[in-house]
């Protein structure tokens, strides 16, 4: 089996168990300010990480909810978010999502992103970006002219008070041009990738980031334009994420983002 197949593999079996736990009653293990994680993010965690080391018990992995494993040197290093959206799962609202990722040498080479609701599983083997629906794979179509934009307004913001997400909404500027939604940092991600959103907006620190090392890689591999919020190497230390549909879209998102720089 591949490095993509496999990481298709665990995510689906992540997300069987969040589509299995959905609705219902479930306790919360609080982890820091109004972050908490629920059995669902457990019980997810551990299927995939039991899918993982069946096929590879020499890889190391960093998990959201068990953390560090194996050698810390290692090549091999599987980076796992088995529930992304854990307030929305919680709320009863199904907009989530379950992230495997491989990083070999510092660069990921394979990843899978699974919705549990829709059945789609997006992957890459840094080649090419597939979604997967019911056994079929489609590529996936980046389209700016959607005009939609995604926003991660979740704290810790990297990089305030300089710069704020929700000052770029109000933006006369992108008034104009873009509409916003907020949903879900994964999807969000994936549905640029996939031409249902134009691009992406997170003030977020990505090194080591299992909740973006899955879908960032989808939207490099289908085309998408990824960097910081200055337009720098989006894995440059605490500097953001603009992911893009295009090189247009892109320059029109950096150019409203760079008003608050430039304290503008």
């Amino acid at each position: 089996m591949s490095d993509a197949e496999l990481a298709i593999a665990a995510a689906e079996a992540g997300a069987a168990v969040v589509r299995a736990r959905f609705g219902q009653p479930l306790d919360r293990f609080a982890k820091s300010g109004r972050d908490f994680a629920t059995a669902a993010d457990i019980e997810s965690e551990k299927m995939i990480l039991d899918v993982l080391r069946s096929a590879h018990p020499g890889d190391a992995v960093l998990a959201e909810e068990s953390g560090s494993d194996g050698d810390p040197d290692a090549e091999r290093v599987w980076l796992v978010d088995p529930l992304c959206g854990t307030h929305n799962f919680a709320a009863r609202t199904p907009l989530v999502a379950v992230n495997v990722a491989l990083r070999v040498n510092g660069e990921v080479t394979a990843a899978a992103s699974a919705d549990p609701f829709s059945g789609e599983v997006y992957w890459t083997d840094r080649n090419v970006a597939r979604v997967r629906l019911e056994g079929a794979d489609h590529p996936l179509r980046p389209d700016g002219g959607i005009a939609l934009v995604d926003f991660n307004l979740e704290p810790p913001f990297e990089n305030g008070p300089g710069f704020r997400a929700v000052r770029v909404m109000s933006d006369v500027a992108f008034g104009q041009r873009f509409g916003t939604r907020v949903t879900s940092s994964t999807l969000a991600l994936l549905w640029v990738a996939a031409g249902r959103r134009a691009a992406f907006v997170s003030d977020s620190d990505l090194r080591d980031n299992v909740h973006f090392a899955s879908p960032v890689a989808i939207c490099r591999a289908a085309g998408c334009v990824v960097t910081g919020l200055r337009g720098q190497p989006a894995y440059e230390g605490a500097g953001g994420l603009v992911a893009s549909a295009d090189q247009e879209t892109h320059d029109a998102m950096l150019a409203v983002i760079g008003k608050q720089f430039r304290g503008s």
